[in-house]
């Protein structure tokens, strides 16, 4: 039985996650809650898997909460500190963390330091600092299992080949990795994107996914940030990184070895896959998704990505390369300009400019900047970022 804690609950991760639990009673408790602001859907999913401990990152919110639940839980928190508190429960063996944004940074230090096993949906957190946070789950004893599809894809491939089951592969066994990505709403768009609305950007044609991350689709930045974690995650150069567009999402990715053997993870486009691996790693539970159909699926298409049309990607690419500091500006950048199209204050196009002047105005300086450098770093981002958007 693993006790988790679900952070960011009543998104579409938390979700999928808790869905996941209802259908695997003998496999994991949800013992822990936390949500950004909505307080009806937390109060609804703390009664239902009895939750012992519950936070609420809004202040207002947490208010509200606080006063439904009316004691009805062992632990109440609200704010960073809250999500802290869950993420290091003792109570607690895994923490499946998909907070959205740079929120998610400090629980998941939190979670690290603690040495938890770490099921990873949310992002930012690994594109900012992802080779120190490795560092520390080595140096802390915990474990960090990516949860996106195609990162918990290239995860799943490389388990076998050490006899430490806490290591990936050895690094001489790995050639490349060939990470796919579906296109996003645009894949197949052959008009105006300046014109776009955010209408249209959120209108993922396989996954559904959070507002944030389906323009981050959109843009192809999705999979730049995958490029960063992978790179992180598996030790990788940049150039043992192949980026493939796959619309049909059933090849997830695939690793290619020394002998010139790939290995592929394939199945339905269903986020419960890589969320119920995450969860309860390294054992395999009973299936809660369809299996995949091959004759079913049909043609599976594969073609290289247009850096041009989508220079989210040539900025995510080039921010690998500098590495230091660069990786969080992208990240901090990034967030506030999809913020601001969402928002109707610029254009679709427009984010890819807002990231490139951030990028552009930032100067990297030698070695790995500390976990409290890049909270600097971020915030300062952040306002170049928004200096752009106005």
């Amino acid at each position: 039985m693993r006790r988790v804690a679900i952070l960011g609950s009543t998104g579409s991760i938390g979700v999928n996650a808790l869905n996941v639990a209802r259908e695997l009673p003998e496999e994991l408790r949800v013992v822990a809650l936390a949500a950004h602001s909505n307080v009806e859907l937390l109060a609804r999913q703390a009664a239902e898997f009895g939750a012992k401990a519950v936070a609420m990152f809004e202040p207002k919110a947490a208010e509200d909460l606080k006063r439904r639940l009316d004691g009805g839980v062992e632990h109440f928190a609200s704010g960073v500190e809250g999500l802290c508190a869950l993420a290091s429960h003792p109570d607690v063996d895994v923490v499946l963390t998909s907070l959205v944004g740079g929120v998610g940074f400090a629980p998941l230090l939190a979670a690290v330091r603690a040495g938890k096993t770490v099921a990873l949906a949310n992002k930012e957190p690994k594109v900012m600092a992802a080779a120190q946070f490795m560092r520390e789950a080595e140096r802390w004893q915990a474990r960090i299992i990516p949860v996106d599809s195609e990162p918990s894809a290239i995860f799943q491939c490389v388990q076998g080949l050490h006899p430490d089951p806490r290591a990936a592969a050895p690094l001489k066994t790995i050639r490349r990795v060939i990470l796919t990505a579906s296109g996003g709403a645009f894949g197949k768009y052959k008009g105006d994107l300046s014109a776009v609305t955010p209408e249209q950007a959120l209108r993922h044609p396989t996954w559904k996914m959070g507002r944030k991350i389906t323009v981050d689709c959109a843009t192809l930045m999705n999979k730049g940030f995958e490029l960063i974690e992978i790179m992180n995650l598996f030790g990788l150069r940049r150039d043992q990184v192949e980026i493939v567009i796959h619309p049909q999402s059933i090849f997830h990715s695939g690793v290619e070895f020394s002998d010139g053997s790939v290995l592929a993870q394939m199945g339905e486009p269903d986020m419960r896959l890589p969320i119920q691996y995450g969860m309860t790693f390294p054992r395999r539970a009973g299936r809660v998704v369809e299996p995949l159909d091959l004759v079913k699926a049909g043609s599976l298409e594969f073609k290289a990505p247009d850096f041009e049309r989508f220079p989210c990607l040539a900025l995510a690419r080039e921010a690998a390369g500098k590495g230091g500091g660069a990786p969080a500006v992208l990240s901090a950048a990034d967030e506030v300009a999809v913020e601001a199209f969402l928002a109707g204050r610029i254009k679709f196009t427009d984010i890819a400019r807002v990231v490139e002047r951030a990028l552009a105005a930032y100067e990297v300086s030698g070695g790995l900047p500390s976990f409290a450098e890049v909270v600097e770093i971020d915030a300062w981002a952040r306002r170049k970022a928004e200096e752009a958007c106005r």
